[in-house]
């Protein structure tokens, strides 16, 4: 076999080949015992027909067309790794030239990894945000905590913004009521936004036992983006009560016997918060200025092939919460021309990031360990919401086990040069990124997340 490589471009080849005629024998004969296993023909048993029998019947031309599809992967595989090409995607396949007795010749276009010019990537200087706690910052995790253990009292007046209320909802579309568009004893936050449109203007106003009408547009269901009539019954009003902020509190809040106590650990846990912060900012910039220091062609099909993967998992996610991408485009505040600019923007910047890591791996020699790559599995596992077990079985069965290899080299990559930086924070003070990343994991397990304290909902009397 004889191949040859043309450049398209410096993301794409052409590769050549010629494969003598008798280096087809083997495909032809696995062509035969193939073709003998399908069909049946009489004075023979299955598996058993004679090749001339089935030239006779079938047509030389059949075998031919059977060999040479079996033939040509693995010829096109041997091409792959004489010119030691690192291909992306499957290739595009013409055959050019093929007779019976002759040689098969043919071509097969195909993505390919470019090759990458790498900037001396050890210091570079980053800045990150200070991770200084202030007072305020105290102050507003601790009124989250209050949040938590919040109470809800009933009140006989009319509605008003931050107010906590019971209703019933009832959509309908020319006094037609629409599918899914009935909830009774929903619990709201008057002012939140977080419901329909028009919601809480309507709401304003109104007192328990009343109820009214307005117009507003379906964000979800099968009517998702009509116009329908909205009928809104308050039930109960109710207003929100936080507990004093004492030792009382501190001790039915916390470990500790006083608020003094309670404002130092919550201090102390904002800091491993910043902390923590910083590490990822500090990955996130360096990344940025790598992208930004390299030039890095991305391969058009591994481009669309990016793209796909994105608005199917968009559209899966969209699915599951019951909502159009026009709605959800809408609640964005997003044209679909800025999303698709905006998708087309992160998927190119995620490619070249790949490649950088790669290169940079692969400069650095760089392997993944097994107790690195079990490691990750378990982080992956707990994202997922699965056990460590049923995500590594999903993944062995799909066959991405060299997926989530590159994944922890790559992100061994990134720490790599991270740690290398320069890193400052806005006050020009230096980061010890080193210290950070031997901490950071015991922190991020011990240290709730403001956003997840606050979202909290208020106990009612």
């Amino acid at each position: 076999m004889k191949s040859a490589v043309e450049t398209l471009n410096p993301t794409r080849v052409r590769l050549t080949i010629e494969v003598p005629f008798e280096e087809l024998k083997p495909s032809l004969d696995a062509a035969y015992k193939k073709i003998a296993q399908q069909v049946m023909v009489p004075g023979f048993r299955k598996g058993k027909v004679p090749p001339p029998v089935i030239d006779r019947r079938f047509g030389r031309a059949v075998v031919l067309e059977e060999a040479v599809n079996e033939a040509l992967p693995k010829f096109y595989s041997q091409a792959v790794r004489d010119n030691s090409i690192q291909v992306l995607g499957q290739p595009e396949v013409d055959v050019t030239e093929f007779a019976d007795g002759a040689d098969l010749k043919f071509t097969a276009e195909v993505d390919v990894r470019p090759e990458i010019e790498l900037p001396d990537y050890d210091n570079l200087e980053v800045t990150v945000d200070d991770a200084e706690v202030t007072d305020e910052d105290v102050a507003k995790q601790l009124d989250a905590l209050r949040e938590r253990f919040a109470v809800l009292t009933g009140v006989d007046r009319a509605v008003e913004n931050g107010d906590y209320v019971s209703l019933d909802l009832r959509a309908t579309i020319d006094g037609e009521e629409v599918e899914g568009g009935t909830a009774t004893n929903v619990s709201y936050e008057v002012g939140s936004g977080r419901m329909i449109d028009g919601l809480d203007e309507a709401l304003l106003g109104m007192r328990a036992g009343e109820s009214k009408t307005f117009r507003s547009t379906l964000a979800g269901g099968p009517k998702a983006g009509e116009e329908a009539d909205i009928e809104v019954k308050v039930n109960s009003v109710k207003v929100k009560e936080l507990p004093e902020l004492d030792d009382e509190f501190a001790q039915t809040a916390s470990e500790f016997d006083t608020l003094e106590e309670l404002r130092a650990d919550t201090r102390k846990r904002l800091e491993n918060i910043k902390k923590y912060e910083q590490v990822a900012q500090a990955r996130d910039k360096v990344l940025e200025k790598l992208i930004e220091l390299v030039e890095v062609p991305v391969p058009e099909g591994v481009l669309e092939n990016e793209l796909a993967w994105r608005k199917q998992n968009l559209q899966q996610q969209l699915q599951a919460v019951g909502l159009t991408q026009e709605a959800w485009l809408k609640s964005e505040g997003k044209t679909a021309e800025e999303f698709a600019a905006e998708l087309e923007k992160n998927a190119t910047e995620a490619i070249k990031a790949q490649f950088i890591l790669d290169a940079i791996a692969q400069k650095e020699q760089l392997s993944v360990s097994e107790a690195e790559l079990s490691q990750h599995i378990i982080q992956r596992a707990m994202q997922a919401g699965v056990s460590p077990d049923q995500f590594a079985q999903q993944v062995v069965q799909a066959g991405q086990v060299p997926v989530l290899v590159s994944e922890v080299v790559r992100g061994k990559a990134l720490a790599l040069v991270v740690e290398a930086a320069k890193v400052s924070d806005t006050s020009g003070r230096e980061v010890d990124l080193k210290a950070l990343y031997r901490d950071e994991a015991t922190e991020a397990e011990e240290t709730p997340t403001e956003g997840q304290e606050a979202e909290e909902t208020p106990a009612e009397d």
